[in-house]
């Protein structure tokens, strides 16, 4: 369906707050800012002990702290899908991680078609509208350039394979290929037995333009220039950090070495090595932080951190791989799973938002929320409309207090790769099926997350009418967009590119 075919088709959201945002003077700013790979006890607002993160600490202390926010999917692409159209993965364009088949520059991910995105619904109310960070949803050519789906600026990564460098030889803005002073990195080969203990085996995987340092700078300079025009933006931050490879600047990681007991990372599946990577991996979520509290800085500069609603959130669960060591920073806990699991590790996110004078301080909510939910809420926010097809529901009621919050039947997961996942929320139940890809009939686990956070406990034999139950909500499905993110018992036609 292409663009204007939607557009005929909107509606507005079941909770409307539009009235809001006609009764203020302004509608607000909203900055979005997605961490990657960051996992829900990785901050110390969530009981992080190791890893410092005071500005987005202090963020959860004067906002809002979710603990039952879910990301969109178990990894990056389609993760990120269900933010930009508004829907579950049982229904998004984009369901994995695949390339678009070209190579060099040319590579992107698989992209989204023509369509309606929560970038389109803003330009429609007049703002100034950015994505900054790793895309991975398309590239230069084809219908997947974030310039085609409602974004004024672009800066970053398109391709989410280059983004596995912090100093590559060129990052993308808008349509055009920004040449960087870094040496070319072409082969990621490992640290060998006798040089693992030798600072200058390592530093060939330095450069001297960290593209997280240039992104947050692109960041501060879109705020400080729609500050200046005094017109409203919306700034989609999708930063690359903490996601592997493990590189930081100097004096980023200075604040953690000597810290841990480190064993080297001498590099493999396709990742650089680190020779103090637990202390790398810390200093990278830091740094993120250090972001924050610069997009903070300026917004109280510029006089508009009363008129900027500023959300932090993950796209997945915490990562396995790359030199990270989730198990020693209890990254997931306590859940079971990380990325790349439809078990609550790989898919539960922190999700803090902080409005100064509009959202009350101090508060924590344990709504069930998704990441889809975003186009619906911002909608409710900004006098906008949702996409009528979403499956998002607003959650402005809960962010201002205001009005009667809509609860979600349920929210769904469907996930084609790690053997194929479906896997289902419903109130206090959760359900997973896995090895779809080879079994259409794989048994059920159900989960009373309730007394069972951790999802040990299978109670699917004892509860059959809640099995049937999610066994149907688990059809809500549309064809994937690629026939290899189809499953077993799932073979019907695949959506044309």
């Amino acid at each position: 369906m292409n663009k204007l075919a939607v557009l005929t088709v909107l509606s507005t959201c079941i909770f409307n707050i539009s009235a809001y945002a006609k009764q203020e003077e302004q509608t607000p700013n909203i900055i979005y800012i997605l961490a990657d790979d960051l996992g829900y006890s990785e901050l110390g607002a969530y009981g992080q002990e190791k890893i410092k993160t005071p500005n987005i600490d202090s963020l959860a202390k004067q906002g809002m702290k979710f603990t039952q926010h879910y990301s969109g999917s178990a990894v990056c692409a389609p993760s990120r899908s269900t933010f930009i159209e508004g829907k579950h993965t049982g229904h998004s364009y984009v369901r994995g991680n695949i390339n678009n088949g070209k190579k060099g520059r040319m590579r992107g991910n698989h992209p989204l078609p023509d369509t309606r995105t929560i970038a389109d619904m803003f330009k429609e109310q007049g703002y100034s509208t950015a994505a900054i960070g790793k895309w991975g949803l398309g590239g230069m050519v084809g219908t997947g350039h974030p310039n085609d789906h409602g974004f004024d600026l672009f800066y970053g990564y398109l391709d989410q394979i280059h983004a596995h460098n912090y100093y590559p030889t060129y990052l993308v803005k808008n349509r055009d290929f920004v040449e960087l002073n870094n040496p070319a990195m072409h082969k990621k080969h490992n640290v060998s037995v006798k040089d693992i203990n030798n600072p200058e085996s390592y530093t060939a995987y330095q450069g001297k333009e960290f593209t997280g340092d240039l992104m947050a700078d692109e960041a501060i300079n879109f705020i400080e220039a729609n500050a200046k025009a005094d017109k409203p933006f919306f700034l989609y931050f999708p930063t690359p950090i903490p996601h592997v490879a493990l590189q930081l600047p100097e004096q980023a990681l200075a604040k953690y070495k000597g810290a841990f007991e480190e064993t080297p990372y001498v590099g493999n599946q396709g990742y650089f090595p680190h020779q103090t990577p637990r202390a790398a991996y810390a200093g990278m979520v830091t740094l993120l932080d250090d972001y924050v509290g610069r997009m903070l800085t300026v917004l109280e500069k510029n006089g508009i951190k009363d008129n900027t609603l500023i959300i932090f959130t993950s796209d997945n669960g915490p990562t396995f791989n790359g030199g990270s060591d989730s198990n020693f920073f209890d990254s997931a806990k306590p859940f079971r799973g990380l990325k790349m699991d439809l078990y609550e590790g790989g898919i539960r996110a922190p999700f803090i938002a902080y409005w100064q004078g509009k959202i009350k301080p101090g508060q924590t909510s344990d709504l069930i929320s998704a990441q889809y939910d975003m186009m619906a809420t911002f909608a409710d926010l900004i006098g906008g409309k949702a996409n009528k097809d979403t499956d998002g529901i607003s959650i402005a009621p809960t962010l201002l207090g205001k009005g009667k919050q809509q609860q979600h039947e349920y929210l769904l997961w469907e996930y084609p790769e790690k053997g194929g996942q479906q896997a289902i929320r419903m109130g206090k139940w959760k359900a997973i099926r896995t090895n779809l890809k080879n079994d259409a009939n794989a048994a059920i686990q159900l989960f009373d997350l309730s007394n069972d956070i951790n999802e040990s406990k299978d109670v699917a034999a004892s509860n059959p009418k809640v099995v049937a139950k999610m066994l149907k909500a688990l059809a809500d499905r549309t064809p994937a967009s690629v026939p290899k993110w189809e499953m077993a018992g799932f073979k019907t036609a695949a959506v044309n590119d």
